[in-house]
């Protein structure tokens, strides 16, 4: 029987114990104790295995207090490649306490509930510790048990959390006689959040007073983890954290811990036999480039792998969706100027743009300009680096789209942000430009409709379809059905009167592959209405008054050719 793959388990001893397949990040460990500094902050995109890495670590390093449960842990790691570096790296094993917090909760709509959330994962985290604290009772005051339990039991007052892993660590220390190591996971989830709903200030005091007090200057810590997906200023957050190590996806160390190299991709389609689909696999979820090494996006990889265990011949899909992230796209496109939009439809062309690197940003920034826009969207992997290089004593990259995924992200941000800002728009003199066979203002008010939309050509006639079907359907009057089977051949619209004895239109849509060719393919689409009777659908249904428009594209220009209204046709 196959190993079932790990969808969703970021649990490291879950994944090991109940057999999930397991891609090998426990030289993780060996970089972390080699290049070890105080305070480690990893910046990766979101689902690429901080979660599951920062549970290895716990596993690995956690002195738990029962020797049996130490053991069990130790066992989890037989046969995985951190075994085999000797005991230099294995010494550590279940030395330290472990502080392990993550604030992926916080995602909530108002400050006090997020707040909320983020004081029970410590209550819990207090709880955790609570016989080990105990055993310890006697080193520690009798006011500081008090708040100790006022903590455990969720029944401390707000300002009290706001030094607790702080003062967790020193309880601990003083139970235990060892240092903790601190892991957060995700810390920039509240940040994130907080930024879209409106409590942006509110949250960065809390989350400032939090780290400080327990990663600055705090004798019981013995080193701490830190994950999230943006690095967030350090006047802003980390304010004095001058031991603070920073590793973005721009860092040649810990390149390959974070994600799958395209080896551990080709192995695992090998262990489940289907190398064949490699191909998809590259051009889909391939294209990041952390330092310099080549990596996949692994929820990714393991969800179409999932897929094709099912089905050999399953389609590739978006799988990587991130809500958050997916509406600063959004807010990017519903304010873009035409220099942006210009911007954005040439990466989704393929090319490459060029920015400058500002790794230490905050939320608050990103309206300021587009740089921060693109820096933002280049840490959170939505684009890649194609190249790095130093100029004026600052680092530019030139950066483009990773691959197929993320590009299908783009384009349905894209899309629905277009569905939701045409039904705002009232097109009523389109409709009438429609009716009266007006071919040219159809074409004017589709052309400046065009001008303010982020078009993507690769997948032209697509696009310009729905664009075309998009306005169409914003009429109360008329139903609009697209890609009909009729006659002999497809009809690319139909706009009809839900009445029999109203209007009904067929329009037929080109896309030229120059400027020169608008009017004779708008020609040509006409044409093609009647040679392959894309009429016959509509005539079957008992309409009579049949009006057709031939309609071609390029770029943002536009050709409407009128067809005839064709009453007789009804004869037949």
């Amino acid at each position: 029987m196959k190993k079932p793959l790990p969808i969703g388990i970021d649990n490291f001893e879950k994944l090991i114990t109940d057999g999930y397949y397991y891609v090998d990040k426990t030289l993780y460990i060996k970089d972390l104790l080699d290049f070890l500094g105080e305070v480690n902050l990893f910046i990766r995109p979101r689902r690429f295995g901080k979660t599951l890495n920062l549970s290895m670590l716990r596993c690995f390093f956690e002195d738990t207090g029962d020797s049996v449960k130490n053991e069990s842990n130790r066992a989890l790691f037989n046969g995985l490649r951190i075994m085999d570096e000797g005991e230099a790296y294995t010494s550590y094993m279940g030395q330290f306490p472990i502080i392990n917090l993550t604030l992926k909760s916080a995602r909530q709509r108002d400050f006090d509930t997020a707040s909320y959330m983020i004081q029970g994962a410590i209550s819990s985290e207090y709880q955790r510790h609570k016989n080990q604290i105990a055993q310890g009772k006697q080193t520690l005051s009798e006011s500081d048990w008090d708040k100790f339990t006022r903590i455990a039991e969720r029944k401390a007052g707000y300002k009290e959390y706001a030094d607790s892993l702080q003062f967790l660590s020193q309880c601990i220390y003083k139970a235990t006689g060892k240092k903790s190591i601190i892991l957060i996971d995700e810390y920039d989830v509240p940040l994130e959040n907080a930024y879209f709903a409106g409590f942006y200030e509110e949250m960065i005091e809390f989350i400032r007073s939090l780290f400080e007090s327990a990663l600055k200057t705090n004798e019981a810590l013995q080193f701490g983890v830190i994950t999230g997906c943006l690095r967030i200023s350090k006047e802003s957050i980390f304010t004095g954290l001058n031991h603070l190590n920073i590793i973005s996806v721009l860092d040649k160390k810990y390149s390959e811990h974070f994600g799958f190299t395209e080896r551990e991709v080709r192995r695992m389609m090998a262990f489940y036999q289907r190398e064949e689909r490699f191909a998809d696999m590259k051009t889909w979820y391939d294209g990041y480039t952390f330092g310099n090494t080549d990596i996949y996006n692994p929820w990714s990889v393991i969800k179409f792998m999932d897929d094709l265990n099912t089905d050999p011949d399953a389609f590739p899909r978006p799988y990587w969706i991130n809500t958050s992230s997916n509406a600063i796209i959004k807010n990017m496109i519903g304010r873009a100027d035409r220099e942006m939009k210009g911007k954005i439809e040439s990466l989704l062309k393929g090319e490459t743009m060029d920015i400058q690197i500002h790794e230490e940003i905050t939320y608050g920034d990103l309206d300021e300009n587009g740089e921060n826009l693109w820096n933002f969207l280049y840490f959170t992997g939505y684009l890649t680096k194609e190249r790095e290089y130093f100029r004026e004593s600052s680092i530019y990259l030139k950066v483009r789209i990773p691959n197929t995924e993320v590009k299908s992200v783009y384009q349905n941000t894209i899309l629905n942000w277009f569905r939701e800002s045409i039904k705002k728009r009232n097109f009523h003199e389109l409709y009438q430009a429609m009716e009266d066979g007006n071919a040219v203002k159809m074409g004017e008010i589709l052309g400046e409709q065009l001008l303010s939309t982020i078009s993507f050509y690769d997948s032209a006639e697509n696009f310009y379809h729905g664009f075309l079907a998009g306005i169409l359907s914003q009429s109360e009057n008329y139903l609009v059905k697209s890609n009909r089977e009729s006659g002999n051949g497809r009809s690319d619209i139909m706009v009809k009167s839900p009445s029999l004895r109203g209007r009904a239109f067929l329009l037929e849509v080109k896309v030229s592959e120059t400027i020169d060719q608008l009017e004779k393919d708008a020609e040509r689409a006409v044409e093609q209405i009647y040679e392959n009777d894309y009429m016959a659908e509509l005539r079957t249904e008992g309409y009579r008054n049949i009006t057709c428009y031939g309609i071609s594209f390029y770029r943002k220009d536009c050709e409407v050719r009128f067809g005839g209204s064709r009453r007789e046709e009804a004869e037949f």
